[in-house]
This record gives structure tokens, C-alpha cells and sequence, in this order.
């Protein structure tokens, strides 16, 4: 496990109490600790759901991978909030923070008392973040706000692929991915001007409006420009591109190509149709011949022959990689772009690390995923609970704690 580092991160001092579950919260909130923020992950006395769920069976030792990837850089405190007990100590503990995260169903944080207003009652320069699937109101409000659903009713399933084939969702969690990333700019702001003017808030963010105005200019092209969106009949990459712009087979694999100028194009991979065509014109009226007459020659010959054929003249052209392909590759080592660190229990840990740099407040792997409840005993005792309370509460099952000894709490969910 990685110690703190003496160089502190840029939210170093700024306490967070992570309530969310899943992945957009827990990833908002990790954002936060590789910050440097104190992240302290509140979870039930069995652990927060993701625990109990491996996205590709990936189960790990004591922590899976879905867990281990959502909740580095972060302390866990077990509480039972459905108890007056557990609940008290949550309400202790938001006295000493700056962020309040959850991501609960709308209604839910009020039925446990840990709306806005209770908290805000208690410290008036918290910053609340609520995120949801929908929006706090409305006639979704009750959905749930799933990844793929919110995909779905984007729209932008239908901004690629053929012309009556069936949508393809994106090959990322992305709605997930982009809430997270929006909470995580809310906070930022949020702290930013309650360093200006002392002042809490809520903020609020929900997937729908996240994958939504993510689409700026696609959705622009349509309700400003009144452009339809229309697939083609071949698989063009996406509805509002000129062709040759997608995906294309070759001898050993794919390439994706975008933007080429039709003429030099037709000449080196020799098809003389497109001699003499305006890319901008024939782009766009003949895209379904372009993009079929571009992939019966590329299919002629290796993914390497055309990325240095083509990529030499200046046409923009790469490979198509799969995981494998993008851990190995050198701009990804250059960049180090993954992190590696040792954790107690689930051994030697290679996983994305950070995507932002700063030079004097960097961020870092200050600690790997926790156990539940695993920093239960030191969090309250940060907050003034001295130690006979502190037994008490855990002999009366309102708060938990593991250590990597100690066997993995049982899941609730059976």
C-alpha cells in the first residue's frame, strides 16, 4: 500500500463523506481523494453494493475489481443509518466535512434524514451533492437511472451504425463515466466559491442532463442547424461526418480512418472514382459509396500497411485496439497512464490512474481500496468518539470494522 506522500495533493485539508454506491458517485469521489482530499466512504455494516457485484466475475481476494477500481484513495466507516445510533454518528461526522456525496434515489435522503436541509442544519458550509438517474422531479423521477438506459434515451445509440440495424450502446460505462465527471466539476466549483463567500450549497447533477449536454454539438446541429439524424446505409461513424469517416476490415484486423481528401485518398489506395471529387460535396451526397468503395480496398492488404501508406501522407488513420493493445502500447507507458501499487490483501495493483497533471500538487495513489468499515475506529475517533463508544457502537451492530485478517463481511443481498 502507498503511503501518503509529503507533496500534498491540490484538495489536501478538504474532508468528503462519500454516501454513493455503484459507479458514477464512488468515481466522482475517488476523483477527489487522488486529490488529496480525506475521502471517507460511508457504508453499510455488509458493505456497499458494488462489493458484491464483479463486473466480469472478476471477484479478487476480500475486495473485486469493480470495488478495488471505484474506491482507491478513500477510508471506509461501516454504519447502520437505518439505526438512531448510526445515524447520530453520520450526523457527527458531517460536522467535520466539506463534502456530503450520495447518489440514493430521490426520496431516500430524506427518509434517513440526511437531506440537505437536515445537513445543512448542522454544517452551513457543506457542499451536497445529489445525483440521480433523472432529475430530483419530475415524471422520471422514480426510474432507474441505469448506464445503458441513459444511453438509450440519449440518442446517440442512433447517431452511428446502418440504417436499421440495432443501436450500439458505447463500449464504456459512459453515462456512468460522465456523471461522475460532472459532480466532480460541481464540487470544484462549489468549493471554489464557498472559498469566496463562505457559502454551502447543493449541487445537482443527473445522468440524463450529464450524457445529454455531452452531445453539445451534435444536438446543436440538429435543433440550431435542422439537420436530421439520419443513418446511412453504410456503417458511417457518425450521422453528422462527411465520409470516409469509421471503422474498416483489413487483411489482419481494423483501422479507423476520418476526413481523408477524396482525391489523394482514390489515389493511393487506387480507386479512380473518387478523381476529381470535392470532399465536401461528394462527402456528404455520395457517403455510402465512398464509405463502401474505400472498404472493399482497404480490405485488400494489413491494418500496418495502410497506417503507414496513408498516415505518411498526412491522412488521418490509426489502429483499432483492443485492451490488450492499449495496456502495451508506448504512449500509453509515456504517459503513464496506469498506476501500480502493492494492496494487503489483494496483491499487486495495475490500474488508470489519473488524467490531469499538475506540477507542484500532483495526484497519487495515497491508499488502495478499504476493507469495510476497515478505518471505522479512527474516523469516529477523529470526531471526538472516545473509545468506549466507539466498542459500543460496534457490540450493538450500528457501526462495523474488518481488518485484512478478518473474513469478508457477508452480502445482505444473499
Amino acid at each position: 500500500m502507498t503511503e501518503p506522500a509529503a507533496t500534498p495533493g491540490v484538495l489536501s485539508g478538504y474532508r468528503v463523506l462519500d454516501c454513493s454506491i455503484a459507479m458514477a458517485g464512488p468515481f466522482a469521489a475517488q476523483r477527489l481523494g487522488d486529490l488529496g482530499a480525506d475521502v471517507i466512504k460511508v457504508e453499510p455494516t455488509t458493505g456497499e453494493w458494488q462489493r458484491h457485484t464483479a463486473a466480469g466475475g472478476a471477484t479478487g481476494n476480500k475486495i473485486n475489481v469493480s470495488f478495488l477500481s471505484l474506491n482507491r484513495n478513500k477510508r471506509s466507516v461501516a454504519l447502520d443509518l437505518k439505526s438512531a445510533d448510526g445515524k447520530d454518528a453520520l450526523r457527527e461526522l458531517v460536522r467535520t466535512a466539506d463534502v456530503f456525496l450520495q447518489n440514493y434515489r430521490p426520496g431516500v435522503a430524506a427518509r434517513l434524514g440526511v437531506d440537505y436541509e437536515s445537513l445543512r442544519a448542522i454544517n452551513p458550509r457543506i457542499i451536497y451533492v445529489s445525483i440521480s438517474g433523472y432529475g430530483e422531479s419530475g415524471p422520471y423521477r422514480d426510474r432507474p437511472g441505469q448506464d445503458l438506459l441513459v444511453q438509450a434515451m440519449s440518442g446517440a445509440m442512433l447517431s452511428a451504425g446502418r440504417a436499421g440495424d440495432e443501436p450500439s450502446p458505447a463500449g464504456q460505462y459512459l453515462a456512468d463515466a460522465i456523471t461522475a465527471s460532472t459532480a466532480f466539476e460541481g464540487v470544484l466549483a462549489a468549493l471554489l466559491h464557498r472559498e469566496r463567500t463562505g457559502e454551502g450549497q447543493l449541487v445537482t447533477v443527473n445522468m440524463l442532463d450529464a450524457v445529454t449536454t455531452l452531445q453539445m454539438q451534435e444536438l446543436s446541429v440538429f435543433t440550431v442547424g435542422g439537420k436530421p439524424q439520419e443513418r446511412s446505409a453504410e456503417a458511417i461513424a457518425h450521422v453528422y461526418i462527411r465520409a470516409p469517416y469509421g471503422v474498416f476490415r483489413t487483411i489482419d484486423g481494423f483501422v479507423a480512418l476520418a476526413f481523408a481528401d477524396l482525391h489523394l485518398l482514390g489515389e493511393l489506395i487506387d480507386e479512380p472514382a473518387f478523381e476529381g471529387w470535392n470532399s465536401e460535396v461528394e462527402g456528404w451526397t455520395k457517403r455510402d459509396e465512398i464509405h463502401a468503395k474505400t472498404a472493399a480496398k482497404l480490405a485488400t492488404d494489413t491494418s500496418q500497411h495502410w497506417i503507414d501508406l496513408l498516415g505518411s501522407a498526412g491522412i488521418w488513420i490509426g489502429p483499432v485496439y483492443g485492451y490488450a493493445d492499449l495496456v502495451d502500447d508506448p504512449q500509453i507507458a509515456h504517459n503513464g497512464t496506469f498506476v501500480e501499487y502493492e494492496h494487503p490483501t489483494e496483491g499487486h495493483v495495475k490500474t488508470p490512474g489519473f488524467p490531469y497533471r499538475f506540477t507542484k500538487t500532483p495526484p497519487q495513489v495515497y491508499r488502495g481500496a478499504p476493507l469495510v468499515g476497515e478505518h471505522t475506529r479512527e474516523i469516529l475517533a477523529e470526531a471526538g468518539f472516545d473509545p468506549e463508544r466507539v466498542d459500543a457502537l460496534l457490540e450493538s451492530g450500528a457501526a462495523a470494522t474488518t481488518t485484512a485478517s478478518d473474513p469478508a463481511p457477508v452480502s445482505s443481498r444473499g
